[in-house]
């Protein structure tokens, strides 16, 4: 099995291009919203942990972002609690998959959370920033201030880019996309 790695700035289309791959997808940010509205261990914790900011169950995503808002402590709080469920939901989904010949790692803190091996492909997102923000804009609950906050505990850009071993620019076609993935399948394989 192949692990290859998605990484890209917020909004530069990372899960868009780890779903076109066509292999199993670990997609770390839907794994979370299932444990926000099915996982009571998960919002107690946060509870205990958050008790003014987390009211009930499931937990209300309005809830959450208002507590990273309202205090820079919290979100290292809910990384904390999150992360480690995060990590059980990977190791089942690697165990899963084991047989596969790749599998795709859409997760936002793959390097952050030191959740890659030195095995894995690393593949960048690359999108102009005009680009991204448009993008940004149009999410449901776009907030600037939350997305600085997210920005801050990822490692650099730049840094990403360097570490990856092949970089998609993604203009946001399809057709783009399709080729670009192509070629790194074609690279890896021969």
């Amino acid at each position: 099995m192949i692990r290859i790695g998605i990484l890209g700035d917020i909004g530069s289309g990372k899960s868009y291009v780890a779903n076109n791959f066509g292999y199993p997808v670990f997609n770390a940010d839907y794994e979370v919203s299932k444990l926000y509205k099915n996982n009571r261990k998960i919002f107690f914790k946060l509870k205990k942990k958050l008790p003014k900011y987390v009211t009930k169950f499931p937990l209300d995503k309005n809830e959450i972002i208002y507590a990273i808002l309202a205090n820079k402590n919290n979100l290292h709080k809910i990384i904390i609690i999150v992360h480690r469920e995060i990590k059980v939901k990977l190791k089942l989904f690697l165990k899963k998959n084991r047989n596969k010949k790749f599998i795709i790692l859409d997760i936002p803190l793959l390097l952050e959370n030191k959740l890659n091996s030195k095995k894995d492909l690393l593949v960048f997102v690359d999108a102009k920033r005009s680009d991204i923000k448009k993008r940004l804009i149009k999410r449901k609950n776009f907030n600037f201030k939350l997305i600085n906050k997210f920005k801050r505990i990822q490692l650099p850009i730049d840094y990403k880019k360097k570490k990856s071993h092949f970089i998609i620019k993604n203009n946001f076609t399809k057709k783009n996309v399709i080729k670009s993935i192509k070629n790194i399948l074609n690279k890896v394989e021969n």
